[in-house]
């Protein structure tokens, strides 16, 4: 994997397949300001099905999910590449006792786009963590 500090402690890949580890690495930092940084400017984020949100609203929403206070752990299952874009889709959980002493486990498939920046590193364009659960 070939990647470059960016910002503070975050590091960027040239390798679509490693974005979604860059993504739990920034998760796992508890930063939301690290995470926001795996996101192109004006991509979108769906926190659950159906409601995307774009701009402050994905930071937000990220904070939500951090604010649990756990680990998310990513495993690729398929990394489809054409030029510049790549379709991501990953298997991932968030599991432990949150805050409140209640146990969390959340999992999901995500269908992600990520696309290459002039610099050579991959962001998010599309991040849907939930992919095709739920109704239209």
């Amino acid at each position: 994997m070939t990647t470059s500090a960016h910002a503070h402690t975050l590091a960027l890949t040239t390798d679509p397949r490693q974005h979604p580890a860059v993504f739990a690495a920034a998760f796992n930092s508890g930063d939301p300001d690290l995470v926001q940084q795996v996101y192109e400017p004006g991509a979108v984020f769906v926190p659950e099905p159906g409601r995307p949100v774009t701009g402050p609203g994905i930071h937000a929403a990220i904070t939500g999910f951090l604010a649990l206070g756990l680990p998310i752990t990513v495993q690729v299952r398929h990394a489809y590449t054409a030029d510049e874009i790549a379709l991501l889709v990953v298997d991932w959980t968030i599991t432990g006792t949150g805050p409140d002493g209640s146990p969390v486990h959340l999992t999901g498939t995500a269908t992600d786009v990520a696309r290459r920046g002039p610099d050579g590193y991959w962001r998010y364009l599309i991040d849907n963590p939930f992919g095709t659960a739920g109704t239209p």
